[in-house]
């Protein structure tokens, strides 16, 4: 387990950021020789893309929802998530016709599902934690007294989001 940091931080990060949210539902758990495989290639995927700085994959982490796992990405553009999706040279195109292969073979034993946010302002703090989240993507920097409150580090007076650049 990584150790905490003490005090307060927030994240760093100037640029385009996507989140992308991939997982899967073990809908059949007595079934692990049709869910396996999914879960398998993950991991050769997230390897193939940590490996090459250009993928455009900041970092990412592993959640459960009781048994479903859940993966949380952050990309520095919406562009190079896409292009690694469709890459017919990567891990991903065929781990995805597999899947759809096993999936007609026995429908309905595993799910997968996928949503996919642009960011334009991306608020974080993180008080005696490891490094995690979006500040271990992007750069853990300290909370200033300039930003001590959320709405401080979101800018501005409002939350809502607002067209342009993400300002960190």
């Amino acid at each position: 387990m990584s150790k905490a940091l003490t005090g307060r931080a927030t994240h760093s990060y100037d640029g385009e950021l996507v989140v992308f949210l991939i997982g899967m539902t073990i809908n059949k758990p007595w079934r692990p020789d049709l869910w396996a495989p999914v879960f398998r290639a993950m991991p050769g995927m997230l390897r193939e893309l940590a490996t090459d700085p250009e993928s455009g994959m900041l970092g990412y982490r592993l959640t459960l929802e009781g048994i479903h796992p859940t993966l949380i990405q952050y990309w520095s553009s919406l562009d190079k998530l896409y292009a690694y999706a469709t890459d017919s040279d990567a891990r991903h195109r065929p781990a995805w016709t597999a899947f759809n292969t096993r999936a007609r073979k026995a429908p309905g034993a595993v799910g997968v599902w996928h949503e996919t946010f642009i960011v334009e302002r991306a608020e974080s703090v993180y008080s005696d934690t490891p490094e995690l989240g979006l500040a271990r993507a992007t750069r853990r920097i300290p909370v200033l007294s300039k930003g001590n409150t959320a709405r401080q580090r979101l800018g501005g007076g409002s939350t809502r989001a607002t067209a342009g650049r993400p300002t960190h």
